[in-house]
């Protein structure tokens, strides 16, 4: 089935302003097919101070067969949200919000929505960012040198990870900052330019999201003279680096709660939820005791960790250090407990500071499932959230094996880990169910945020995709998270075809090494070409984004400016897809970019797994309508 509809986004074909002023006027476009109504009016529909607001839409021109109608907005809140009205000469009404189409009125929660909060960084759209965790990446000399912790159990390079705890949390393979400087020539030839640490401060785990101190780099990492080199070298070469930051907790190895704990009266007692007189009784992060969690009702732990000159957040951005921004570790439940919600507070204050010594580094949150209400330009300029992308993702390309692997405590398992889901295993799903999911949950976050969500195959804390996922179906994955809206993410190690059966044994060792064997070389060449394709086509990274056609086993689509378009196909078995120049303006001039698949007078077939992209014009904007 071929979706030849009106069409709306909120790319700069659409919008004319993505970072407007409150006041400003903004003008927005609809792209019509010829032949579609005919209409008799087409309005939007705007919602200010919760009080619905119409202005009349013009016809500016037409161009490819596709009629382009112009509406003013006045942008009246922070997030103005608005949607199409659309009156056909019969009568019919029809309505165009982040959903698409509908003959009934919509919420206004998936309505279009301008920002006009502070622009998030330009470099971001451009990133290809790339996830490591700093224990298992690399060993530089200097590592052989330094005692193991008396918390650690250590590991050597090529011993397996340990799936029982306490080996989960405190196996120690001793990887640090001068090791991943030592390999920047390998990120570099993969193409990535955005380097994402977990955290690097001093904690009595392997995964150091218990941070003892905010205040310096773990000695086994190099400390902060090793963080130094490492910034220093990454941008010498155009990467920038962004640390991990916990603003739910510390670790209760930390001198401010150890101050607190068990002494009342203490002059940091605030900074958590102590339930009891003596403070021995605490609030923690989903009932873990190493985790007590922050009161951010606290000024002065505000004051602290973010908003004084010499705060947690300000503290790195800032000289020697200087890096290029922060991934806020459970965003989602930062300020809040019960009927505490304090989120929206830390977030917007999270920004302020950032934007006062850096207004170009970027802030992201974690929040793993629906992420929407957070994710309104106030705070976080994107998120590490998987419904939109990798769950249905996973949905759709894997296909478990069944094989046995140890949980935390010992038991063995073949059912599938599937984000904590109790629902047996990775659910099956078609290609129209992953773009009905990822349609669904961005249909409530404004485009300019959508752009900033961070698109990975797995990370740090899920299984590695690879496990589950058949070979062939790998350039699917990959091609997706490189050209769909959002910023690409390759969790270290991906690249060589690491697996792992859930978010702690995925955490292995890069194999270094092993660059040539056949299959990683391979791989290795997979990433860099998709990468490589990313990296050369911005509208990869800012173009609007119109579905044409979607089948149970794949589905087309294309990234859009008035500069150039990219055509793809992804499939995960047989599918077709006839596309016209009415559809795709340009498909006869189409320059294959990635792939094998062909078009046949405009129809491509797949007969299984399969990616493809080409290149084509820009879209005709009529004069009048500037893009």
């Amino acid at each position: 089935m071929s979706l030849l509809l009106p069409h709306h986004d909120g790319s700069p074909l659409y919008v004319s302003n993505s970072a407007p002023e409150l006041g400003e006027v903004v003008r927005v476009r609809l792209r019509v097919p010829e032949g579609y109504g005919p209409l008799r009016a087409v309005r939007t529909r705007s919602n200010p101070d919760h009080e619905p607001e119409w202005t009349d839409a013009e016809v500016i021109g037409e161009a490819d067969g596709w009629t382009w109608w112009e509406a003013p907005v006045t942008v009246g809140n922070r997030r103005h949200g608005y949607r199409w009205l659309l009156v056909h000469e019969d009568g019919t009404v029809e309505w165009l919000n982040q959903t698409g189409l509908h003959r009934i009125e919509t919420l206004d929660a998936e309505d279009f929505a301008l920002v006009a909060y502070p622009a998030p960084p330009a470099w971001l759209n451009d990133a290809v960012m790339y996830q490591i965790f700093p224990d298992r990446f690399a060993r530089s000399a200097a590592a052989d040198e330094r005692e193991t912790p008396e918390w650690a159990i250590a590991a050597a390079w090529d011993e397996p990870v340990d799936p029982v705890m306490p080996g989960r949390s405190q196996q120690f393979y001793g990887g640090d900052l001068d090791g991943i400087v030592e390999h920047l020539d390998h990120l570099e030839r993969l193409g990535v330019d955005l380097i994402y640490l977990t955290p690097v401060f001093p904690a009595a785990s392997n995964h150091r999201y218990d941070a003892a101190s905010f205040e310096r780099v773990d000695p086994l990492l190099g400390g902060d003279e090793a963080y130094v080199r490492l910034i220093e070298a990454a941008h010498a070469r155009g990467m920038r680096v962004i640390g991990d930051l916990t603003s739910n907790h510390s670790g209760d190895r930390h001198e401010w709660f150890q101050d607190a704990l068990g002494n009342p009266g203490a002059h940091s007692e605030r900074f958590y939820y102590f339930r009891d007189e003596g403070n021995t009784e605490y609030e923690s992060w989903l009932g873990t005791p190493t985790l007590p969690k922050f009161d951010w009702s606290s000024i002065e732990l505000r004051q602290r960790f973010i908003t004084d000159g010499d705060s947690v957040v300000a503290r790195w951005l800032k000289p020697p250090f200087g890096i290029d921004g922060w991934r806020i570790d459970v965003a989602n439940m930062t300020g809040r407990l019960g009927d505490v919600d304090l989120n929206a507070e830390v977030r917007q204050l999270l920004r302020e500071t950032m934007l006062e010594i850096n207004p170009d580094a970027v802030l992201l949150g974690e929040s793993t499932n629906d992420a929407a209400s957070d994710l309104q330009g106030d705070g976080w300029h994107g998120a590490m959230t998987y419904p939109a992308f990798t769950r249905p993702l996973w949905g759709w390309l894997c296909r478990p094996t069944g094989a046995p692997y140890l949980d935390a405590q010992g038991v063995e398992r073949t059912e599938p880990w599937f984000f904590g889901q109790p629902i047996g295993g990775i659910p099956r799903y078609s290609a129209r169910d992953f773009v009905d999911a990822m349609t669904r949950f961005t249909a409530g976050i404004p485009w300019r945020v959508r752009l900033g969500n961070m698109q990975a195959l797995d990370t740090h804390d899920t299984a590695r995709f690879a496990t589950n996922a058949p070979d062939d179906v790998v350039p699917v994955a990959v091609g997706l998270s490189m050209t769909l809206p959002g910023v690409p993410v390759l969790f270290a190690g991906d690249e060589f075809g690491l697996v792992g059966e859930d978010g702690e044994i995925a955490r292995t060792p890069i194999p270094w090494g092993t660059e040539d064997a056949p299959g990683t070389a391979e791989r290795l060449a997979l990433y860099r070409d998709l990468i490589a394709l990313r990296r050369a086509h911005p509208v990869l990274g800012t173009g609007g984004l119109r579905i044409l056609a979607v089948g149970d086993e794949g589905f087309a689509f294309v990234r859009e400016s008035a500069e150039e378009t990219v055509l793809v196909v992804a499939a995960s078995g047989s599918f077709e897809a006839a596309l016209d120049e009415a559809l795709v303006p340009g498909l006869a001039r189409a320059e294959r970019l990635y792939g094998d698949l062909e078009l046949d007078g405009g129809v491509v077939r797949a007969g299984g797994p399969a990616f493809a992209a080409w290149a084509l014009p820009g879209v005709a904007v009529p004069e009048g309508g500037a893009a």
